[in-house]
């Protein structure tokens, strides 16, 4: 069972392990979306967004509502909004930690 549950951490890390995955969940964290409107907010092309919605989607982090021509997408778990939290606030801890190390060398 504990190899089970760390392999699933494993794949589910490695499908966030894109930039421009993360800012689609980011993006999705804040409500549904459908492709074009996560375009038009990342800048980025359609082909890029679809790739990497259909990465995030075979990992069953989100799935696609269809609604007439138009998919829209949905974090599977909200969950998910809370954990790009905690990265986040350990980002700021390692910034944090990064510039009390830069204090105290540019002291000597």
């Amino acid at each position: 069972m504990n190899l089970e549950l760390q392999q699933f951490k494993a794949d589910f890390f490695k499908a966030l392990s894109h930039p421009l995955r993360i800012r689609i969940l980011e993006l999705l964290g804040e409500g549904d979306k459908n492709v074009n409107e996560l375009q038009s907010l990342i800048g980025s092309e359609g082909s890029a967004v679809s790739q990497q919605l259909a990465i995030l989607r075979n990992k069953n982090i989100v799935y696609g509502t269809k609604e007439g021509n138009k998919v829209t997408y949905s974090l599977r778990d909200p969950m998910i909004v809370e954990l790009l939290s905690v990265t986040r606030q350990i980002f700021n801890n390692h910034l944090v930690d990064t510039i009390s190390m830069l204090d105290k060398f540019n002291e000597d």
